[in-house]
């Protein structure tokens, strides 16, 4: 059984950064891709409106946020990777000190 989880997060308000960050994203590099893979997720994509960035994933049902925080502190290209992307990203008002992306809350859904 699949699940899905929406996030979101900022970048910083320049055109050239935004730009810079796009190209990241279509060139991630092979071993990013691995661990996400690794991780549980099976599908990730990613919005980006203005500097507002919107990710959806779907996940196996044995995926753990905490497993793929763990494996990812442990994993120096991923580091290499979020220290990166950190350049270009801006921290939410309802973030935590130190976190990025933050799980959005479902208020509708068509389906049931």
């Amino acid at each position: 059984m699949k699940r899905r989880f929406c996030l979101a997060l900022d970048l910083k308000d320049d055109p050239k950064l935004i730009a810079e960050y796009k190209h990241y994203h279509e060139h991630v590099w092979p071993e990013i891709i691995e661990s996400i893979k690794q991780s549980g997720i099976l599908d990730m994509e990613i919005y980006l409106l203005g500097t507002r960035l919107f990710m959806i994933m779907e996940v196996s049902e044995g995926f753990s946020f905490e497993a793929k925080s763990n494996a990812d502190r442990h994993n120096t290209k991923v580091q290499e990777w979020e220290n990166l992307m950190w350049r270009f990203q801006k921290a939410l008002p309802e973030s935590k000190p130190g976190e990025k992306w933050i799980r959005m809350e479902r208020i509708f859904k068509l389906q049931a």
